[in-house]
This record gives C-alpha cells, sequence and structure tokens, in this order.
C-alpha cells in the first residue's frame, strides 16, 4: 500500500541563467545550520567546477540536503543553459515540487518557459520565488502577473496555478511571503517547501525499485548512481538486478556495496535508505543513467524519456603540427580516447564516436558551449590536441529530405542594434518570428535558426552590440534543410616559414589585415596569423628580418609601430576556424592552421575542389 513519508521533501531549483539558483541554495545551506558559524565559505558554493565559477553558470546539476524542523530537504541545483537542458530532464524524475528562481527585473526568460514546461508536464508542484527584489530597478508585481500569464500559456492545472509566490534577495538572505513583511531570513521559504511539496510516496512493502537519474564520477570508486528511492527500501549488501525501460533485453544481477545519502554538501555513509530518499550507490562498474535498481523477484523497469539527441559534432585529433607534444602532458591517441570515454561517464549528453583514423575521434553534443565546456576542461586538465570546425548533424526522413536541427532564438538588444542583429541573422538563414519591446527599453526579437547558422555568431553578435545584447537559444527540433551558408567573408593570412615571429615581418604583414600574433611567437609553415580584409587567404613571411647594407643599422627597426594583436578566446577561435582549417589546442596556447600545412599541397586540394 502507497504510503507517504512525511520527514523527507525532494525539490530541484529551476530557473533561467543567471536569475541566482545557485546563490539560494548558498543561502538555505548556511540558515540550515550546515556550516559552522566560523566556517570560511566560497560564493557559488555548489558550483564546485572551475569553469563552472569563472563563468558563473552551472553545467552539471548537483545534490545536497538540509534538515528543517525534524524534515529532510532533498535540494537539486540545475543549469539554466539549453546546451545542459537534459541535466533538468532527468532530475526532475527525483523531485515531488520545482522552486521556479524568477528575476525581479527581467521577468520571465525563454528558459524559463523551457525548465517549468519540463516541470508542468511531469505534474510536479511549484513554489515561485521572486529573487533579487532589493536591486533597484526590481518590478516584483509585474513580474507576478508575467509569471501567471507564463503558467497560463503552458496549460497549468488550477492547482499549480494557485502555486504560492515569495520574494526573495538570495545574495542578502532573506524571504518573504509578502512585500511589506519584515526582511529576516529564509525561514518563510523552508516553511512553504514543507507546507508545499508533497512528501514522497511509496510501497515500503514492495519489492525494491530505485531509477537512476544522474551519474557522478570518483576516481576512486569509479562510477556513482543517483536516485531516488521510489518502492520498498535498499540496504548494503543486498542482491539486486538492474534493468532498463528502453533496453528491455537487459537484466544483471549486481551487489549494493556502498550506500550513501546527501547531508549538507557530504555524501554520508548509510546502511539503509528508505522510501523517497536520494541515494548514491557505488560499486556497480557498469551503472546507466535510466537503469532501474530492483529486487531479483520483481524487476520492472521504471519508465523514463529518453535523453535529447546531439545536435552538433566535431572531430578531436592527435596533434601534429610541427610544435606538437612541447606543450601537453597528455599527447597520444590512447590519452586521448581513454579521456574522451572517461567524460562519457558523467555526460549523458555526449557521444564519442571512433572513426576510420586511429588518430581522431567524432565527438557530438547538444551545442556549441556544451562541446567548448568540455575543450577548456580538457586543456586545464594537460591534453593537448586538434578539433576541426563544429558541423551539425543532419538526418533524413522517410522521404529521403534532408532535415536540420532548428533553434528557437531570443534576442534582447537596445534599439539602435536590432538592425544589425536582423541582417545577420537573415544571412544566416535566420526567420523573424516576432519583434516586442523588452525591459529597459530594449528590443526583442524571436527567430527561428538553423542550428549551424549560430555557430560563431555569440561572438560577433556581443561585438555588434558592444556588450548590451542578451541571447537565448532553445533546440525546436528538426526541419527541411535551409540551403548552405557562407560563414566567413574573410580569407586568413598564413605564415609560410617556421620559426619566431619579428617585428620587422608582422609590421609588413599588418597592412594585410589583423593579426593574432606579436612579435616572438614560434610559428610554422601553414599556421594562421591573422584574418585579412578580402575574401582569399593570403601567405606572409612574419619571420622576414631586415637585411642588413652599409647604409642601414638593424637598430632603427625600434621605430616600427606595431597594432596590437588580436587576442581570441577559446570559443572565437572554434568560431573563426573555416573547414579546411583546425584549432590547435594546448594548455598553453590556442594556434589556428590549415588541415594541409604545405602550401604546394594545399593548392592542388583548392584546385581539385573547384573542379
Amino acid at each position: 500500500m502507497k504510503t507517504k513519508r512525511e520527514t523527507v521533501r525532494n525539490v530541484a531549483i529551476i530557473a533561467h541563467v543567471d536569475h541566482g539558483k545557485t546563490t539560494l541554495v548558498d543561502e538555505l545551506l548556511k540558515q540550515s545550520g550546515v556550516f559552522r558559524e566560523n566556517q570560511e565559505v566560497q560564493e557559488r558554493v555548489m558550483d564546485s567546477n572551475d569553469i563552472e565559477r569563472e563563468r558563473g553558470i552551472t553545467i552539471l546539476s548537483k545534490n545536497t540536503a538540509v534538515t528543517y524542523k525534524d524534515c529532510k530537504i532533498n535540494i537539486i541545483d540545475t543549469p539554466g543553459h539549453a546546451d545542459f537542458g537534459g541535466e533538468v530532464e532527468r532530475v526532475l524524475k527525483m523531485v515531488n515540487g520545482v522552486i521556479l528562481v524568477v528575476d525581479a527585473f527581467e521577468g520571465p526568460m525563454p528558459q524559463t518557459k523551457f525548465v517549468l514546461s519540463k516541470a508542468l508536464e511531469l505534474d510536479l508542484s511549484v513554489i515561485v520565488c521572486i529573487n533579487k527584489i532589493d536591486r533597484p530597478e526590481a518590478r516584483p508585481a509585474e513580474v507576478v502577473d508575467e509569471v501567471l500569464e507564463l503558467l497560463m500559456d503552458l496549460d497549468a492545472s488550477d492547482e499549480q496555478l494557485d502555486c504560492p509566490f515569495l520574494y526573495a534577495s538570495a545574495k542578502a538572505g532573506f524571504a518573504v511571503r509578502n512585500l511589506d513583511d519584515p526582511r529576516e531570513n529564509m525561514v518563510p521559504l523552508f516553511e512553504t517547501i514543507i507546507e508545499h511539496i508533497p512528501a514522497p510516496e511509496g510501497d515500503p512493502e514492495a519489492p525494491t525499485q530505485i531509477l537512476i537519474s544522474t551519474i557522478d564520477y570518483n576516481e576512486y570508486v569509479g562510477r556513482i548512481g543517483v536516485g531516488k528511492v521510489d518502492n520498498g527500501f535498499v540496504k548494503v549488501n543486498q542482491d539486486c538486478v538492474i534493468v532498463n525501460h528502453h533496453d528491455p533485453s537487459m537484466k544483471r544481477r549486481v551487489k549494493i556495496s556502498k550506500l550513501y545519502e546527501f547531508d549538507g554538501l557530504n555524501k554520508v555513509e548509510v546502511q539503509r535508505a528508505d522510501i523517497g530518499s536520494i541515494v548514491a550507490i557505488s560499486g556497480i562498474s557498469d551503472i546507466h543513467i535510466g537503469d532501474t535498481i530492483c529486487s531479483p523477484e520483481n524487476p520492472v523497469a521504471i519508465p523514463f524519456q529518453k535523453i535529447s539527441e546531439p545536435t552538433i559534432a566535431m572531430n578531436f585529433m592527435v596533434n601534429d603540427s610541427p610544435l606538437a607534444g612541447q606543450e601537453g602532458k597528455f599527447v597520444t591517441s590512447r590519452h586521448l580516447r581513454e579521456r574522451l570515454f572517461r567524460e562519457l561517464n558523467t555526460d549523458v549528453s555526449l557521444r564519442v564516436e571512433e572513426t576510420d583514423n586511429m588518430d581522431s575521434f567524432k565527438v557530438s553534443g547538444r551545442g556549441e558551449l556544451h562541446l567548448s565546456v568540455l575543450v577548456e576542461n580538457m586543456r586545464r586538465e594537460g591534453y593537448e590536441f586538434a578539433v576541426s570546425k563544429a558541423e551539425v548533424l543532419t538526418k533524413r526522413d522517410e522521404r529521403n529530405r534532408l532535415l536540420e536541427p532548428m533553434e528557437l532564438v531570443y534576442i534582447d538588444v537596445p534599439e539602435e542594434f536590432s538592425g544589425t542583429v536582423i541582417q545577420k541573422l537573415s544571412s544566416r538563414k535566420g526567420e523573424l518570428h516576432g519583434m516586442g519591446t523588452a525591459q529597459g527599453g530594449y528590443t526583442r526579437l524571436e527567430f527561428s535558426i538553423p542550428s549551424r547558422g549560430l555557430i560563431g555568431f555569440r561572438g560577433e553578435f556581443m561585438t555588434d552590440t558592444k556588450g548590451n545584447g542578451i541571447i537565448n537559444t532553445i533546440f525546436d527540433g528538426y526541419e527541411e534543410y535551409k540551403g548552405d551558408i557562407q560563414y566567413r567573408k574573410q580569407g586568413s593570412i598564413i605564415a609560410f616559414e617556421d620559426g619566431e615571429s619579428i617585428t620587422y615581418g608582422l609590421y609588413n604583414a599588418q597592412e594585410r589585415g589583423v593579426l593574432f600574433i606579436g612579435p616572438g611567437e614560434k610559428v610554422y609553415s601553414g599556421m594562421v596569423v591573422g584574418q585579412t580584409g578580402k575574401a582569399e587567404d593570403v601567405e606572409v613571411n612574419v619571420c622576414k628580418t631586415k637585411h642588413l647594407s652599409n647604409t642601414r643599422s638593424s637598430g632603427s627597426d625600434d621605430a616600427l609601430r606595431l597594432v596590437p594583436k588580436k587576442v581570441m578566446s577559446l570559443e572565437q577561435c572554434m568560431d573563426f576556424i573555416d573547414t579546411d582549417e583546425l584549432l590547435e589546442v594546448t594548455p598553453k596556447n590556442l594556434r589556428i592552421r590549415k588541415k594541409i600545412l604545405d602550401p604546394t599541397l594545399r593548392k592542388r586540394a583548392a584546385l581539385r575542389k573547384q573542379q
């Protein structure tokens, strides 16, 4: 018989990027006494990965738990970026309710709509938390109306429309039920969670059933499956069977060797866990998201939605440039293969395939950001490799039409830049679907565009809008191929000899365009050192020294003035490279190069392509 476990609540925090989810979790942890009074705690303690900290975004969902008045509240912090949407969908299977965090100035944004629709589909209880109400330009009353409108647009039920609204400032550490209440602490939010989020239900007498919704990975114990006990109980040394809803043939016997529950930021070993508990199980080497751990006498899989398919792919290959192996710690194809397959342990939306070439691997992900985070992580770990231009994954339908992935793009820009943005996106096969006014005098544009049209657009967009534009994208299914897009109008400036760049050579080269290197940098033949103003590639000698004669001394070079080089970030480099180029990634440098380094062979290949 189904019973409720009143001493537990399972809740996920969902929101658009940068609306304050992670900061809110920090405050809930602090105010529930997880940290000692005098303990130094860094900001956004849940974003444990360096890249998450630097970019201020959450990439992986995290589990934590706090105790309030003898009730254990399991909290899951989720990512807001569309590229990591796969994380959000899975996590919602573990909870009975969500806290929807909305910025008191920005109001509901595209990703708010996406994550909220997922929660409503699963019939979860919603608590709306209007955050950042202490911002000078906050407009909480209007934002409440916008959230109610959004709920109606998404066909929320009457109960869901009747959800509680709280006003908070995660940074200042308070939440209130009414705007004029005293602003003291997070107690109103804790109280609302306990009152409004249903307690987990299950049959304690039934055979065990645990759906694995997240995978953690640890060097020492390997894969760790995280999931909620739906029925029965689980204990250490119990014999179980693993089954999977999407793979009826699967049935593996396993033993539970270690069992953990979450407490604050730690995993605590337990001997037994009951219905409603969110547990971590280690010791099962080949455990995957979507697997159900059951009792052998009744192996029934819990249904689970398939994880969203990747839409974009690029090749990761061994670096074979003349400077290969000088800066990285891990440089061989064996290193590269091990690292990419290890990433699959935790990243479900990623695919890694071996190619005909032993030194190259095809890696597919949910978007440019998804793949660039992987490249950046590997680079920091000491890997050296090369990547090709990102390309979208197309497929054919039953009528043999070529289909490609599409994205919905929402853009908020100051009015004077809207013309440029519309023109740029139209040239990339984007269609304008709507235009209106957003907050703060901005214009909101809504486009439908092929995913490949967005490759390389973000960097350009930031330059075009002088850093004032906001762009959000959401995957929007597959449509018929929209035709070819010309990505780059300018050619590359290519070095044609190996050596070290010299001021004199660079001075002559800078008249041809914008340079990416300065004096004293190692270059090799076939390396891209800049961008020309014209469509054709040009070759230059940046290692050229001035010839000495009796009338000229070599010292007069000091007077040559170089324009500062253009420093490009990883994303800008990934955006810039063309289909005949590669990006060489090392822990110290990012170098753009031609796939074919030899100039004669390169010309032959270009001629063959034209024929």
